[in-house]
C-alpha cells in the first residue's frame, strides 16, 4: 500500500516536509524525529523504502586510492582482519586513474547499507577538495574514520603517521652520516601529509645544517607520487649536487635509485636514499632500502576500534590520533662522500659522473 505523507505526518506528529526528508533519507533530521517517522510507517502498516530498512550490521566500506603502492594493500589487510575480529566484513573499493571515483564508491556503499566507511589517504587529505561530502555522510548519520590526512571541521576520528617527525628523523640520520646537501622528494603540495613532510624537512635542515633558506628551496622537489615521479625529481636534485635524499614514499625512493644508476652513481657510495612507509619487500630491494616505517598495524587497529565504537553509539574522540614513525636503517644509506662533508656550495662535486656499472634491476 502506497504511503500517504499526510497520514504518516499525523501519526508521527511532524510536518509532511519532515516525512519527505526521512523517506528520501536526507540529512538534517534529528535522530528521534527520524525514528518517530519510521515507527509511524510500521504502525500504519506501510513498508519501509529499501534505503531505510535495517542497515546490514556486517558491512563496512574500505576506500583506498590504489593497490599498486604496496603500503595500501598492507593497510587493507590489517583493517580487514581487525574488522573480521569485530564481526564486520569489509567492502574493498580501490580507485584507479580514469576509473570509479571516491564519491561513486561511496554511493555504491550507501546502496549496500554499510554500517560505516574507512577512508585511507582519500580526498580528506587533499586541501583543494570539497570536504562537505564527509560532513554530509556524518549527518545521515553514518560513522566514518579517516587514515592519513587531516581536515579541520569534519567531526570524525582521524588516524595519521607523524609525517613531520618522519622527515626530521630521515634528515637527522643523513646528517649523522656526514651529509649536508640533502634533498627532499615528495608529492604535490595540496596534500596535508606532503605539507607536513616539507615543514619537517625545512625545520630539520635549518636546525642541523648551515644551508641558507634560499638553498633549501632549491633542494626540495615536489613531483608525482610513484617510481616515475621519484626518478624525475631525483635527476634534478642529483644535478644540484645532493649526496642524500629523503623521499615521500618507498616507490619514489626506488625511482631515485634508478635515476642515480642511470647517471653512473652508486647507492649508497655516491648517493644515500631514505624512503617512507617501509612497505612490504623493501628489505629485499638492491640495496635494501633505509626507510621510515609507518606503524600500519597500530594505525589500522586504532581506526577500526574508533569506527566500531561509533557504529555502536559510543562516540570516539573527533580528533587526530598521531602515531610515531620508526627509522629502519638498511643498505641504501652510508657515510657521505669525503669531498661533500665540508662542502656547502652549489653544483655537483667534480668526478661524480662516472661510467655506468652493469644495470641492476630495481623493483618498481
Amino acid at each position: 500500500m502506497r504511503a500517504r505523507l499526510s497520514d504518516i505526518a499525523q501519526q508521527a506528529e511532524v510536518s509532511e516536509a519532515t516525512v519527505s526528508r526521512v523517506l528520501n533519507d536526507r540529512p538534517g533530521v534529528a535522530p528521534e524525529t527520524r525514528q518517530a517517522v519510521l515507527t509511524a510507517l510500521d504502525v500504519l502498516g506501510y513498508e519501509r523504502p529499501a534505503r531505510l530498512r535495517k542497515r546490514s550490521a556486517g558491512l563496512v566500506g574500505l576506500v583506498v586510492p590504489e593497490l599498486e603502492n604496496p603500503i595500501f594493500p598492507a593497510f587493507a589487510q590489517v583493517i580487514e582482519s581487525t574488522l573480521a575480529q569485530s564481526g564486520f566484513t569489509p567492502v574493498l573499493c580501490t580507485q584507479s586513474p580514469g576509473g570509479v571515483t571516491e564519491d561513486e564508491y561511496v554511493e555504491m556503499l550507501l546502496d549496500r547499507q554499510v554500517s560505516g566507511i574507512v577512508f585511507v589517504s582519500g580526498l580528506h587529505a587533499d586541501t583543494s577538495a570539497n570536504h562537505e561530502r564527509y560532513r554530509a555522510l556524518i549527518a545521515r548519520p553514518l560513522p566514518i574514520v579517516m587514515i592519513n590526512g587531516y581536515a579541520p571541521g569534519i567531526p570524525a576520528p582521524f588516524v595519521s603517521c607523524d609525517d613531520r617527525e618522519a622527515v626530521e628523523l630521515g634528515v637527522a640520520h643523513l646528517v649523522a652520516l656526514g651529509h649536508r646537501r640533502i634533498g627532499l622528494i615528495t608529492g604535490p603540495d595540496r596534500f596535508v601529509p606532503v605539507q607536513r613532510k616539507v615543514a619537517g624537512y625545512r625545520a630539520a635542515m635549518r636546525r642541523l645544517t648551515e644551508l641558507p633558506d634560499s638553498e633549501l628551496e632549491n633542494l626540495a622537489e615536489l613531483s608525482l607520487f610513484g617510481v616515475e615521479g621519484g626518478e624525475a625529481a631525483a635527476a634534478r636534485l642529483i644535478d644540484r649536487g645532493v649526496t642524500g635524499m629523503v623521499c615521500g614514499s618507498d616507490l619514489m625512493a626506488l625511482g631515485a635509485i634508478r635515476a642515480a644508476r642511470q647517471r653512473g652513481l652508486s647507492v649508497p657510495h655516491d648517493l644515500s636514499v631514505v624512503g617512507y612507509d617501509d612497505s612490504p619487500l623493501m628489505a629485499f630491494t638492491d640495496p635494501p632500502l633505509t626507510t621510515m616505517r609507518q606503524p600500519v598495524s597500530a594505525m589500522s587497529v586504532a581506526a577500526v576500534r574508533a569506527l566500531v565504537d561509533e557504529i555502536h553509539g559510543h562516540a570516539a574522540p573527533h580528533s587526530e590520533y598521531t602515531f610515531r614513525p620508526e627509522l629502519v636503517v638498511r643498505g641504501s644509506t652510508a657515510i657521505a662522500p669525503a669531498e661533500s662533508r665540508t662542502r656547502l656550495g652549489g653544483g655537483a662535486p667534480a668526478g661524480r659522473q662516472r661510467p655506468a656499472p652493469p644495470e641492476v634491476a630495481v623493483p618498481a
